[in-house]
């Protein structure tokens, strides 16, 4: 059925559409990460702190577009994990101009100790589909996004 069949390009064929779809998929992501992960640290903030514990040390450049974090957001998140005790920035020595990311002790155990709760919020999200629906909805996802 195309959307002329199902209600033409008016604004009940809109609120149908991607958007408000995304956002409560967002929704029921975001209220069970704070019931079950934790409720002072975003799911952005964790993406950082996993890439440093896994990839150790990096500029903040290739930090905020490993993670898809722009500009104007990656220097102010990075700056609440460091008032945190989550991640230390220093200077490059050979590059005064590029900051440095590091996560310190405390931001590798934090990191790893929730890490089996966000997955299991993954899970829960998707557990009304199959395993094979799951690995279709990640590849169409990542198609409509522009990733592989």
């Amino acid at each position: 059925m195309s959307k002329r069949e199902a209600g033409g390009d008016g604004p009940l064929a809109a609120i149908e559409g991607v958007g408000p779809l995304a956002r409560r998929l967002n929704q029921a992501h975001t209220r069970l990460w704070y019931q079950q992960v934790h409720q002072d640290l975003t799911g952005p903030q964790f993406t950082v702190l996993s890439l440093l514990h896994a990839h150790g040390a990096m500029d903040q450049g290739t930090l905020g577009s490993l993670a898809h974090l722009d500009k104007s957001t990656a220097a102010p998140l990075l700056d609440r994990l460091r008032s945190r005790g989550l991640v230390d920035l220093t200077k490059d020595a050979a590059d005064r101009r590029r900051k440095l990311v590091t996560i310190t002790a405390s931001g590798r155990e934090l990191a790893t100790s929730l890490a089996p709760a966000v997955v299991s919020v993954s899970e829960q999200v998707l557990a009304p589909l199959s395993p094979e629906e799951q690995a279709e909805f990640f590849r169409l996802l990542r198609r409509v996004v522009g990733e592989r």
